[in-house]
């Protein structure tokens, strides 16, 4: 198979192309569940107003069999800090806040400690040097409750300093904890209540909320242990408060409601803030640069990465049990949400991966559209020999195949051509693979694909193939007489 040839030229997103796109999109998220066993993956994709697509995959709670849903409540962690600075933006239009004020002007407790001075834009772009997540932390770990208002304050004036101002970029929960304290004191309302009014109730979101609600607890997806080893059965890990740090990881949301809430952020909206306090949060405030190479990029309360030539904001979420990522490009209004509910989930790469789909299927060169008289679907599929797995899929009109069990599903792909009713080819250009070869289709009486004979090769839908792969070893031929 080719390698992409991507430019980092802005590739728009076409609605139809992602509504095309999205059966592909969804299956190879199943494939990826599966194959990383991943107990359950919940997901979104909104493009301008319309929610493309939303699934659940897999398990809420895998030892008991309890199938996920897409209104199964997740903790989303780190994307609390996007709803904390938002608020803060919004205080700072409301003339309530000024970036650059102290934090000792909003929480008084901190006057003569060594993090007096630190400034509320400084903790925003974790440019503090506030110690991340305090002396003993076990907390995550569920051994201790969260830290309540008065430890927060306890730890700050004791150890909350590491390094000096604007010394380096140091993520902080820390930092962001103080935040919620600062929008309590700007406002006049407890930081639940502040976020509930001005950012939940105005964009509807009736699966959203600040902190963890005993009274849904039956709602939430179950978080799962991570795997020591290969070998390894999860167990399922109990939802606990987070206190005073919910404004840096108390949150708990859906994909679709986060769909919604990234929308919000596109420029142009005008339910949460201006453009000009999205350019503050969505701007490179920091450029994270470790070991001689930069590592990553952070605005005002959003992460900041590229992929394929598009830059996107958003956030990560890293909570006992539950894995989460939102990528958000505010100019071509896209929102990707992906939610999973195991320590060491892997939210981030299907993220990455649904981006890279979309962005594929937006960038189908001229002349490779199937035929309008032709079903490109009934060429779709998940294609099995003893070397594994192909998928074929419709993207952008045209079909294309790739390897789903790869991190990256784009990174080597085939472009395919219909030559007639039974017969795909792949699209010459230099390369490793099948390149100018023929696909060729057997059907059964359902009409749908039987064998597929891939540059060659057999193929067979994967679980006709499972079932006759024991067999096909045994019978091996051309192999050598001792």
């Amino acid at each position: 198979m080719t390698t992409s040839d991507r430019t980092d030229a802005a590739l728009s997103y076409d609605i139809h192309i992602a509504r095309e796109a999205a059966p592909a999109i969804e299956s190879w998220l199943e494939y990826q569940r599966r194959y990383l066993r991943t107990p359950g993956v919940q997901a979104a994709i909104r493009v301008g107003d319309e929610l493309v697509l939303s699934t659940a995959l897999g398990h809420s709670d895998e030892v008991a069999g309890t199938p996920l849903r897409t209104d199964h409540l997740f903790r989303i962690a780190s994307h609390s800090k996007t709803f904390t600075a938002t608020s803060i933006l919004q205080l700072v239009e409301q003339g309530k806040v000024r970036l650059d004020d102290p934090i000792d002007t909003y929480v008084p407790e901190l006057a003569e400690s060594a993090l007096a001075p630190v400034t509320v834009r400084e903790l925003l772009g974790h440019q503090a040097g506030v110690i991340r997540d305090g002396v003993d932390k076990d907390y995550w770990q569920l051994m201790d409750p969260f830290p309540d208002r008065d430890a927060l304050i306890e730890l700050c004036r004791s150890a909350g300093q590491v390094f000096e101002r604007n010394e380096y970029f140091k993520y902080t929960n820390i930092g962001y904890s103080l935040l919620g304290l600062v929008i309590e004191s700007a406002s006049g309302s407890s930081y639940g209540d502040y976020v509930a009014a001005n950012i939940v109730d105005r964009l509807g979101l009736t699966n959203t909320g600040a902190e963890w609600e005993l009274a849904r607890a039956g709602e939430y997806a179950g978080g799962h242990t991570g795997l020591l080893d290969g070998n390894d059965v999860r167990e399922v890990i109990p939802h606990v408060d987070t206190r005073a740090m919910a404004a840096a990881t108390g949150f708990y949301s859906t994909a679709e409601d986060l769909a919604v809430y990234g929308a919000a952020h596109f420029f142009g909206a005008d339910q949460l803030i201006g453009d000009a306090s999205k350019r503050l949060l969505q701007r490179d405030e920091s450029l994270v640069n470790a070991n001689g190479r930069e590592i990553g990029r952070y605005g005002l309360g959003m992460d900041i990465v590229t992929i394929g030539g598009r830059r996107l904001v958003g956030h990560s979420g890293g909570y006992p049990g539950h894995i989460t990522r939102t990528f958000i490009d505010p100019s071509d209004q896209v929102v990707v949400s992906v939610l999973t509910n195991c320590i060491g989930g892997p939210a981030g790469a299907l993220a990455t991966g649904v981006v890279k789909l979309l962005n594929l299927a937006a960038e189908a060169p001229a002349g490779t559209q199937v035929p309008s008289d032709i079903d490109a679907r009934r060429f779709c599929g998940d294609f099995a020999n003893l070397m594994g797995v192909i998928s074929i899929a419709l993207l952008g009109g045209r079909l294309v195949a790739f390897f789903p069990a790869a991190p990256d599903p784009v990174d080597s792909y085939e472009e395919l051509q219909v030559v007639d009713e039974n017969t795909l080819a792949v699209v010459p250009t230099a390369g490793f693979g099948s390149i100018g070869e023929k696909v060729e289709f057997t059907w059964d009486e359902a009409g749908s694909p039987s064998l597929v004979r891939y540059g060659g090769s057999s193929r067979w839908p994967v679980e006709a193939f499972r079932a006759r792969r024991t067999a096909q070893i045994a019978g091996a031929v051309g192999g050598r007489d001792e």
